[in-house]
């Protein structure tokens, strides 16, 4: 079933989005695309004469209530983006009488499905070495059918369109399908537009194929990079990685960020892009600062020659004409994580050079994919979202499925295995 086919008229729909969006320390909401991105769904269905639960997590509660992580701190801004009133369940566990009491045209808001522990469906409080842990991890996975067999019985449809999340096989993402036959459970305008978007990137590539993965960890990253490494012509790698990368030949690095047990990893990374004919690009100098600040003291030195008390917190200026070089000309282009702390003003050039070489090549007939929280902000921060083919809502779901993964949320609706 799709979201076009269905007629949502008189009925309850649960619409599983992903309203995981930053907020600064007053609870305001600092960047909205997430919200923005679910509005076609959610306005579809009302406007058909169907009523809208929403659900969603936001951040890590580990299972336990937090007020800081409240979904009830954007049920203005959600009734502001759709322009109606918009209810609030304060217990998403037992929000049976608002949901029954819901007319055509009504919204309400769940409470972060996170606050159980159910939804993740992971034991809490127990070591996974601990004899008792396989038992625990039976039992939850009971309770996780239970958890979402309730959410079930709120709705008389499922819609799945949180891809942000789609790579967990959590009690609203892929179990809550389990309830609802296939003529009443699909997926919504942005899922259909993810899930297109990564087929464009994975079964349409126009050559040449660049990426470029930034971010903290090599860790992190590693299984995306080695399956990249078999797809594309050029991979450029920025972001904390660049000093693993550096460390492991033996650079001097300060106090920038470093994964110590992943030096192996990273030579491993040279010789697979080697072998496989890829251009690993590096960065070869940055803009160090003597602490994390964004008002420290600064200078430019190569990423390999960082003196003691400091660290490399942007790319400094050969390494961003070696990335825009290395982006010009490019006809499919996947860009996952920043190439500095961006967040800081004047640490921004780096992500900068990135974006505008994206956007340039987009404006020549590229294909350009900007995936992650991260990247996404960046595009905004730099005015350039309207100048990329597609901005994706998510980061690990993305990741793992250009990896080549099956993700539960899309599995769970359209029955794939």
């Amino acid at each position: 079933m799709t979201i076009d086919q269905f007629k949502f008229a008189g009925k309850k729909a649960i619409v599983r989005v992903d309203f995981n969006v930053p907020l600064n320390e007053n609870g305001v909401i600092t960047d909205d695309t997430r919200i923005r991105g679910a509005l076609p769904t959610l306005k579809k269905i009302l406007s058909d004469g169907g009523s809208l639960i929403i659900m969603s997590h936001m951040g890590k509660p580990k299972g336990k209530v937090n007020p800081k992580l409240s979904l009830g701190q954007i049920k203005d801004a959600v009734a502001k983006a759709l322009g109606t009133t918009v209810q609030f369940a304060p217990d998403c566990a037992k929000a049976q009488e608002a949901a029954a009491n819901l007319k055509p045209g009504d919204v309400l808001l769940l409470e972060n499905l996170r606050f159980y522990p159910e939804e993740e469906g992971k034991p809490v409080g127990i070591d996974k070495e601990d004899p008792a842990y396989e038992e625990s991890k039976k039992a939850m996975k009971a309770s996780q059918k239970e958890f979402a067999k309730t959410l079930a019985s709120y709705a008389d449809c499922y819609v799945m369109d949180a891809f942000g999340t789609a790579h967990r096989k959590h009690a609203s993402t892929a179990v809550i399908a389990d309830y609802f036959d296939k003529d009443h459970k699909m997926l919504g305008y942005l899922m259909e537009k993810e899930v297109k978007a990564v087929d464009n990137v994975l079964s349409n590539i126009k050559r040449p194929f660049v990426a470029i993965m930034g971010g903290s960890k090599v860790s992190s990253k590693i299984g995306i990079i080695e399956n990249l490494l078999g797809k594309v012509d050029k991979l450029i790698l920025c972001g904390g990685m660049t000093y693993t990368f550096a460390k492991a030949h033996g650079g001097e690095i300060g106090n920038s960020i470093v994964e110590l047990d992943k030096l192996d990893v990273a030579l491993g990374v040279e010789e697979l892009a080697k072998k496989n004919g890829v251009e690993l690009v590096l960065g070869e100098d940055s803009v160090i600062a003597d602490a994390f600040s964004n008002d420290a003291n600064t200078k430019i030195v190569p990423s390999n020659a960082i003196p003691a008390g400091w660290e490399g917190l942007d790319a400094g200026p050969e390494t961003r004409k070696k990335f825009q070089a290395a982006i010009k000309g490019a006809k499919t282009i996947l860009w996952n994580g920043p190439a500095g702390v961006f967040e800081f003003d004047n640490f921004t050039a780096g992500s900068r050079a990135i974006g505008e070489a994206v956007a340039e090549a987009t404006s020549e007939g590229a294909f350009s994919l900007i995936g992650g929280g991260d990247s996404v902000a960046c595009v905004n921060k730099f005015g350039l979202a309207d100048k990329v083919s597609y901005i994706s809502t998510g980061g690990g779901a993305l990741l793992e499925a250009i990896e080549g993964k099956v993700l539960p949320g899309v599995a769970a609706i359209l029955g794939e295995k």
